[in-house]
């Protein structure tokens, strides 16, 4: 079989204790995380592996149907990366809640390994080699909500699932969140 050489692949590899962009998209771009009691559930697991100090988490921006974020993974979580983790604790925790509302069946796959899947499997990943490029991610990831095509607020502070304020107006509404100048 020859591969094709123009076909489109996106990196998800991470190295551990390095800096990186990382988008993840929902399942066929849905808008499962529209709703906060969703967005609640990736800051939940960001909280739980930050806290563990699996990972360190300098941006993020939640919206309704992808999420992005800067942030280095320190270590494995157990055998599975930190982003594995992540991952894996939200899907199951998207399948409890949709399983209660009877709203599973829009993310049903023919698979052998899994009946439904959440998060598509092409996540991006970017290493911030430079505060040029870090800075370049900083800004796309505070003005996605302000994007035309979302339009969710007029001004990146005013988003609640955004690191804006903390960048912007100093404010820690996010235990978790470290300063990404710190770091690079």
């Amino acid at each position: 079989m020859v591969e094709d050489i123009f076909a489109h692949k996106r990196k998800s590899y991470i190295e551990i204790g390095e800096v990186f962009f990382w988008t993840a998209t929902i399942n066929q771009w849905q808008k499962l995380l529209l709703q906060d009691k969703y967005k609640d559930v990736v800051i939940s697991s960001l909280e739980y592996l930050s806290t563990s100090g699996k990972i360190d988490v300098y941006a993020f921006v939640i919206m309704p149907n992808h999420i992005h974020l800067i942030w280095k993974t320190n270590e494995l979580n157990g055998k599975e990366t930190a982003q594995g983790s992540f991952l894996k604790f939200t899907a199951h925790e998207f399948r409890k809640m949709l399983r209660k509302e009877g709203k599973l069946g829009s993310y049903k796959v023919d698979a052998e390994n899994k009946k439904h899947e959440f998060w598509q499997r092409d996540s991006l990943a970017i290493h911030l080699h430079s505060h040029k490029v870090a800075l370049q991610k900083l800004k796309y990831i505070h003005n996605n909500p302000l994007a035309e095509h979302w339009q969710l607020v007029k001004d990146p502070c005013d988003y609640k699932y955004s690191s804006a304020r903390y960048y912007e107006l100093n404010e820690k509404s996010f235990s978790f969140l470290k300063d990404l100048w710190e770091e690079i």
